[in-house]
């Protein structure tokens, strides 16, 4: 039987970034240990199991040095999101499987001769973001006090992400790949990511992260659509100091100004300032993370630094134990056919649907891009209003 000398520092790379540890293979790979000390050597259909179970492409096992992975876009995140072994596998395939999308439906929108969407790459990091945050509320049609007239956070980023696409953008909310329960994304990682494109620009939101939190994403990932080319890429933010770069800081400043306008916060500030929770009060009101209300209030001068950093540990080490509890719990991941309006967008599938059905693409092509098969193809399809021969 023939063996197969790999380097170790290739095999602990693809587990390392594939967040595995050498227990977490050994029922699969008995002899992991040895092959990573050079005592041992695998056979071929060994080495290609392990390549599947780590999600590394095969011939780069064989190479002597772990390869450079780099991001297929810009990477706004902070450092403290940056994982030193490069991005998981769930990052890139996420990142691949959008473009795809975007790549279609650019090509479906100018063989239709729609027009092009002109707020995309309107802005410069060197306007007022409040304006471009105005315009972007003036564009996607939110109201003052919208969000206060809705019952829930979960209907408040339903909303918002409805509005976000009646304007052409895709916006897509999912915490998973595709609809691998098993590939869940981290959102330690990477918060969200913004493709820029004239007609078919697409923001996407780590659906791993709390739905208050979710808001200020959409928001913030809108506003890199405001930049254009320039804002294109992948952002972070794990603590909320300015130090992801001119872009971040113009996208966050925007974001802030577009779900708590000043002007509210201010009017409402005086009711809550005397309150032991008043980010937690104004949170509900703006459908945000209290974690937003606070920064916001400490850059508006309504609160000191001091207070709100030290609101800012206490609240996350509250939400890290609620995640690890709900995480043991093993919390319903909610209706399947539900999830898929965010997971792939009524926008989306409704083209990708029509196109199949008009027989332009192959149903197999149609399944590859929303990552839906067969009956489940069909019936989001009827569950769409649109059915299929």
């Amino acid at each position: 039987m023939n063996r197969i000398a790999v380097s170790p520092k290739v095999l602990r790379w693809a587990r390392d970034r594939a967040g595995l540890a050498a227990a977490d293979l050994q029922s699969k790979f008995p002899l992991l240990a040895e092959w990573e000390a050079e005592v041992a050597q695998p056979t071929m259909k060994q080495l290609e199991n392990f390549a599947k179970a780590t999600r590394v492409p095969f011939g780069f096992l064989f190479l002597p040095e772990p390869p450079e992975m780099p991001l297929p876009l810009p990477d706004f995140r902070t450092l403290e999101s940056r994982r030193p072994q490069g991005a998981s596998p769930e990052l890139m395939d996420t990142i691949q499987q959008m473009q795809r999308r975007q790549a279609w439906l650019r090509e479906e929108r100018i063989e239709a001769e729609a027009e092009a969407l002109g707020f995309v790459g309107s802005a410069k990091t060197t306007d007022d973001p409040n304006a471009i945050a105005r315009e972007m509320r003036r564009l996607v049609g939110l109201d003052d006090g919208w969000a206060q007239r809705v019952p829930s956070w979960t209907t408040a980023v339903g909303e918002l992400r409805n509005a976000i696409e009646e304007l052409g953008v895709m916006a897509v909310i999912n915490g998973v790949v595709g609809n691998n329960t098993h590939r869940g994304l981290d959102v330690n990682e990477f918060r969200g990511f913004a493709l820029s494109d004239p007609y078919a620009p697409l923001i996407f939101v780590n659906g791993a992260d709390a739905k208050s939190a979710q808001m200020f994403t959409l928001a913030h990932e809108l506003a890199h659509l405001w930049l254009g080319e320039a804002g294109e890429g992948l952002s972070g933010f794990q603590t909320l100091l300015p130090d992801g770069g001119e872009v971040e800081r113009f996208c966050d400043a925007a974001a802030a100004e577009f779900l708590v306008p000043a002007a509210e916060i201010r009017a409402l500030w005086p009711q809550v300032a005397d309150s032991d929770t008043p980010f937690e009060k104004l949170a509900g009101r703006f459908k945000v993370s209290p974690v937003v209300i606070g920064r916001r209030a400490m850059d508006l001068r309504l609160v000191e630094r001091t207070e709100f950093f030290s609101f800012y540990r206490h609240y996350t080490q509250q939400e890290f134990a609620k995640k690890a509890r709900a995480k043991q719990s093993g919390k319903s991941s909610g209706d399947f056919y539900n999830n898929q309006n965010t997971r792939v967008g009524r926008l989306f599938a409704t083209q990708v649907i029509r196109a199949a059905k008009e027989g332009r693409i192959g149903f197999k092509e149609a399944y590859d891009l929303s990552g839906l098969n067969g009956g489940a193809f069909q019936e989001y399809a009827r569950k769409l209003g649109v059915s299929l021969p």
